[in-house]
């Protein structure tokens, strides 16, 4: 097999007639040199099953097929399905799933990815890192390239104006870094904001439903002290909030104390004191 042509993202927009889709957030890879990058920060060895998300001209997906043991494409645009056919056509190893990667069967996906690779538009990225996170208990890594404001919240720290459920959720089960700000030259169309490689590399099992609502719930009303916007949530059982004081003392913080003091670990504690019963109504309300 050889490396994919250089510039082949503007190939195929020519080739193919491809325009940019605004409405699914279409930001397409367009410098090579940012495969690497990529690459790196996924720690690629042959025997790996990458799930990559928004496959976009193919150019990330010939990288990854040279690379590993299998990759899975997952893309919604069908638009876009004959540049991804002829970027796959030359590799066995790999196969192309049109759907929406908010809906796809994560777990149904044979063989198993232990890695995922995704280049994301703006809108679904939080959610696409958070599902894959705690949907593939197995993937080892997930390395997507997001809007930087977004990375930075995936990686922020307890206390920080940008720490909230979507930061403890990912971290809950991974270590989370920002690798590296993008350019926006390096995509076509140039978006109007920087970009950030994220990295969440697992250190734990992903967090159980009852735990990620609670998550939820307890940033609902940031304002609010965490006991008070738990009592507010749909399904809080009566006595939450008193119960939830309670617990916060236990843990070291005052009773009032708001959800972002708490680190990524606490929350996990946290449920733990509150009991499955509390945290079961929770989980149910928020399906």
């Amino acid at each position: 097999m050889t490396a994919p042509p250089r510039q082949s993202s503007l190939r195929r927009l020519r080739d193919f007639g491809i325009r940019p889709n605004r409405e699914l957030g279409q930001n397409f890879l367009i410098d090579d040199n940012i495969l690497g990058v990529i690459g790196r920060a996924a720690e690629l060895g042959p025997e790996d099953v990458v799930l990559e998300v928004g496959g976009g001209l193919g150019v990330l997906s010939e990288y990854l097929a040279e690379r590993v043991r299998y990759v899975h494409v997952v893309e919604v645009d069908p638009a876009l399905e004959p540049a991804l056919r002829e970027a796959l056509e030359p590799y066995g190893n790999a196969s192309l799933h049109l759907e929406d990667a908010l809906r796809i069967d994560l777990r149904a996906l044979e063989p198993a990815p232990d890695k995922v690779v995704a280049n994301l538009p703006y809108g679904v990225a939080a959610t696409v890192v958070l599902r894959s996170a705690l949907e593939l208990p197995d993937a080892r890594l997930v390395v997507a390239m997001v809007q930087r404001a977004v990375g930075e919240r995936l990686a922020a720290a307890p206390g920080s104006k940008t720490y909230g459920a979507t930061s403890v959720i990912a971290q809950l089960g991974c270590e989370v870094r920002v690798e590296r700000r993008v350019p926006p030259t390096v995509f076509h169309p140039a978006p109007r904001v920087e970009s950030a490689i994220a990295v969440l590399r697992r250190t734990g099992p992903p967090p159980p439903e009852p735990v990620v609502a609670l998550v939820h719930a307890a940033f609902a009303h940031r304002r609010k002290a965490l006991a008070g916007s738990l009592a507010l949530a749909p399904g809080a059982t009566p006595g939450l909030r008193d119960a939830a004081r309670d617990a916060l003392e236990q843990l070291g913080h005052p009773p009032d104390a708001r959800a972002e003091r708490l680190a990524a670990g606490e929350f996990a504690e946290l449920a733990g004191l509150l009991g499955e019963g509390a945290l079961s109504s929770l989980a149910a309300a928020a399906r």
